[in-house]
């Protein structure tokens, strides 16, 4: 199971590699410097979705649901099914 520490080393690594700063992404996600290092470092023990959601946009980044011990997203799963629908007209 994924916990928030995880998640928030998710946010810092995606962060890193496209190599902006605290400050950069916080300016293209629309948050303050501070809610970046507050979500990378759950200083207050949680973190808000929607400012998640934002920063992991703001660095090129999706948030998606995949099952664990699985790499394929549901949406993966949607668009081969609709792909093998369009396959068989």
């Amino acid at each position: 199971m994924t916990t928030l520490s995880d998640v928030a080393e998710m946010l810092k690594n995606a962060r890193r590699e496209v190599r902006l700063s605290q400050d950069q992404l916080a300016k293209r996600a629309g948050v303050s410097r501070t809610t970046v290092a507050r979500m990378e470092n759950l200083a207050k023990g949680d973190m808000s979705v929607s400012a998640l959601v934002r920063l992991l946009e703001a660095a090129g980044y999706d948030l998606k649901l995949v099952k664990p011990g699985h790499t394929r997203t549901v949406e993966d799963i949607l668009a081969e099914q609709r792909r093998g629908d369009s396959a068989s007209m």
